[in-house]
C-alpha cells in the first residue's frame, strides 16, 4: 500500500493538455518529477470554468503532494479539501473489473465463455463473452445516452429511483445493438451492469460484500463505501454540483442520489487517497495473479491518445508515458485517477462539477502535471469523451 509521508513543496508551472504522441509504459523512477504548481495551476483553471472546487494528490515513492482549491460545499463555504470523499463514477468500473478477474483466478470464471453460459437468457446474442463485456466490445447500448438526455431533468428523475440490474440491461436492450459483438469499442455503462449481475450470480453476495471483502478490507480504504440505495455521502465529502445544460441558469446540488442507475457501474465512494492506494495495489500486483493483470493491461486503442483494457483505461502522455488507471463522470463530480504501470507514483485529482466540457478537459492537465512534470509542452487540449465516462 502507498507509504504516506510530509506534504511537497508547490513548485512550477501549468499543463492543461495532452499531447498525441507514441508511448510506453516506464517505471516511476525514470519519470520527471511532479510539478506540484502546474498541478495547482490547473485547479485553479477549472475553478475559473465553472467548477466549486478541484483537489489532487500525487503518492509518489513514499511522498505525498496534496493541491485543493475552491469550496467543498457553497452553502457553508467550506473549503474543499484531499479528507473529503466524493463520488468517483466510473472509477467503479475498474474495481467490478478486478473482482472478476480475482474470481477467474480462483477459476470460477473464464473470460472467454458467453455471458449466457452464467447468466442464461440475459442477452439476445449468446456469443457476447465476458471479456468483450469488461472490455466495452460488447456493442450493448448504452442506457444512460436516453437516460441523460437532458441533464437536469434526467437526473430528477433518477436521483430517488432504485433499479434493477435487469431493469438497467432491458433499457439497453430496448435499442439496437452498436456493432456485432468483439469488432468495435463502443463505450457503454450496460456492460459494468452486466458485470455486477455476474459478481453476484458467480459469488452468492452483493458486490456490496465483494467490493469490501476483496479489495476495500485487504487494502484499508477508509474512505471507500458502497452505499446503494442510500442517498447520502457517509463522512466528511464534498458536495457535487450538475451544470444545467441551458446557459447560465445555476447549478443543482447532486450530492444525494441513490446511484441506482449506475450501481456496479458506477456507485462508489471513495478519496483520493484510497484511489492512489488502490491504484498501486493493482499496478503493483498485489490484487492478483501476473497473468490476470496482464490480461486486464492488454490494451486496445480507442483514439490517438487512449487504450482500453478490461475495466482499465490507458492514456498516453506528453513525454512518452503511459499511465494507466480510469476516468469517472457522475452528476456532480469528475474523477481522474491514474498511475504509473509499476504503482509506483499515483494520482487522483476531482473536481466537484459535472456536465462542464471544459473543465472535463481542464482537468487532464493534472495527468501531465503529475507524470511529466515543469518542461511539457502545451499543446490544444484534446478532446474526450463526455459525461458519464
Amino acid at each position: 500500500m502507498t507509504h504516506l509521508a510530509s506534504k511537497s513543496a508547490l513548485v512550477g508551472t501549468a499543463v492543461l493538455c495532452l499531447l498525441a504522441a507514441p508511448a510506453h509504459a516506464a517505471p516511476a523512477g525514470a519519470l520527471p518529477k511532479p510539478d506540484p504548481d502546474g498541478l495547482e495551476d490547473v485547479l485553479r483553471t477549472a475553478l475559473e470554468q465553472g467548477a466549486p472546487g478541484a483537489m489532487a494528490r500525487i503518492d509518489d515513492h513514499g511522498s505525498v503532494t496534496r493541491a485543493a482549491v475552491g469550496v467543498a460545499d457553497r452553502g457553508s463555504g467550506r473549503t474543499i479539501s484531499n479528507a473529503d470523499r466524493f463520488r468517483i463514477g466510473s472509477v467503479t468500473k475498474t474495481f467490478s473489473a478486478v473482482v472478476l478477474m480475482q474470481l477467474a483466478d480462483e477459476g470460477r470464471l473464464r473470460l472467454d465463455a458467453s455471458v449466457d453460459h452464467y447468466l442464461p437468457g440475459l442477452l439476445p446474442d449468446r456469443t457476447i463473452t465476458v471479456r468483450q463485456v469488461l472490455g466495452h466490445r460488447s456493442g450493448l447500448y448504452d442506457y444512460t445516452n436516453d437516460m441523460f438526455a437532458n441533464a437536469v431533468p434526467g437526473f430528477e428523475a433518477v436521483r430517488s429511483r432504485v433499479f434493477t440490474y435487469r431493469g438497467l440491461v432491458e433499457r439497453s436492450l430496448r435499442h439496437r445493438r452498436t456493432n456485432a459483438p468483439g469488432t468495435a469499442y463502443a463505450y457503454s455503462n450496460t456492460n459494468f451492469v452486466v458485470a455486477g449481475m455476474l459478481i453476484e450470480k458467480l459469488t452468492g453476495h452483493s458486490v456490496r460484500t465483494e467490493y469490501r471483502t476483496r479489495i476495500i478490507k485487504p487494502l484499508k480504504l477508509r474512505d471507500t463505501f458502497y452505499v446503494h440505495p442510500d442517498k447520502k455521502i457517509p463522512g466528511r465529502h464534498a458536495d457535487g454540483y450538475l451544470t444545467p445544460d441551458k446557459a447560465g441558469a445555476a447549478l443543482v446540488d447532486a450530492t444525494d442520489q441513490t446511484m441506482s442507475w449506475a450501481q456496479s457501474a458506477g456507485a462508489v465512494i471513495s478519496s483520493t487517497r484510497d484511489l492512489n492506494t488502490f491504484l498501486s495495489a493493482l499496478l503493483g500486483g498485489r490484487l492478483m495473479s501476473p497473468a490476470q493483470l496482464g490480461r486486464m493491461e492488454r490494451m486496445m486503442p480507442v483514439n490517438s491518445t487512449q487504450s482500453y483494457g478490461l475495466g482499465l483505461r490507458s492514456r498516453h502522455l506528453s513525454c512518452g508515458v503511459s499511465v494507466y488507471g480510469h476516468t469517472g463522470a457522475v452528476q456532480g463530480y469528475y474523477t481522474y485517477a491514474f498511475a504509473t504501470k509499476d504503482g509506483r507514483r499515483s494520482l487522483t485529482a476531482l473536481a466537484n462539477v459535472s456536465n462542464n466540457g471544459r473543465v472535463l478537459r481542464t482537468m487532464l492537465g493534472t495527468l501531465e502535471s503529475a507524470f511529466c512534470g515543469r518542461k511539457t509542452k502545451e499543446v490544444r487540449p484534446t478532446a474526450v469523451p463526455g459525461t458519464r465516462r
